[in-house]
């Protein structure tokens, strides 16, 4: 058998990994593959990401297992990962075939060779990020050690959704500017009005299509460059 690394060694490592410019996928993968190297009883880790719209993803897997696994699980709308997100932080489940909660999910993961899984809600400041998921194939009883390190493995994880969220909400709020800029030179040229006067505009169609200002000028702007293409 393969020894165990050093829990501290395995965690300075994607801490490591955290500080360095490196790719949300990259820096996930790290942190499942050192997991599953790292905590007693766990073969497959993955990590899962809840969208703002609903959607649910698997963003890292240690294997195809966790793939199988968690794509089941959206798929229902029940099991260990998905109780994790929306209802208690920390599921665990031991001797998987005799869990009498969640039988749609329980039934087919037996049959894959599950027998206990550590659910654990990824999370930063008060929004719900996604989860950690720990899967195992060889044992039925999870290591009471094993979940307070685990807990370090989904915080490490959270800090990197969390970072990678704050990225594409400062992303997206420069593209919005960016259009509504755009919108607002246009009418200011269509319409001889000034910038707030345009503004204004924007703001008064938005509120009355009941359609947000940033789809409104958007609107505009395509508007322009369809018929800038048309006149070529």
């Amino acid at each position: 058998m393969v020894p165990r690394p050093d829990i501290t060694e395995a965690l300075a490592h994607v801490a490591r990994h955290l500080n360095q410019t490196c790719s949300l996928e990259s820096t996930l993968t790290t942190i499942v593959e050192t997991a599953v190297r790292s905590l007693e009883g766990i073969d497959h880790v993955g990590v899962t990401i809840a969208y703002r719209d609903g959607r649910m993803a698997t963003r890292a897997a240690s294997d195809q297992l966790v793939t199988v696994l968690d794509q089941l699980q959206y798929d229902l709308g029940e099991g260990p990962c998905m109780h994790a997100i929306h209802q208690e932080p920390v599921t665990r489940i031991e001797h998987a075939e005799r869990e009498p909660r969640w039988p749609r999910f329980m039934v087919p993961a037996v049959g894959h060779g599950l027998r206990s899984q550590l659910g654990l809600r990824l999370y930063a400041e008060r929004e719900t990020l996604g989860s950690l998921n720990l899967y195992s194939t060889s044992v039925d009883v999870i290591d009471p050690d094993v979940q307070p390190m685990a807990e370090l493995f989904a915080a490490h994880a959270s800090i990197a959704l969390g970072r990678a969220r704050r990225d594409e909400d400062l992303s997206a709020a420069l593209l919005t500017r960016k259009v509504i800029g755009q919108a607002i030179g246009i009418l200011m040229e269509r319409y001889d009005l000034d910038e707030d006067e345009a503004f204004a505009y924007l703001a008064r169609v938005s509120s009355r299509s009941n359609v947000k200002l940033r789809d409104v000028a958007k609107e505009v702007v395509d508007q322009r460059n369809d018929a800038t293409r048309k006149a070529v």
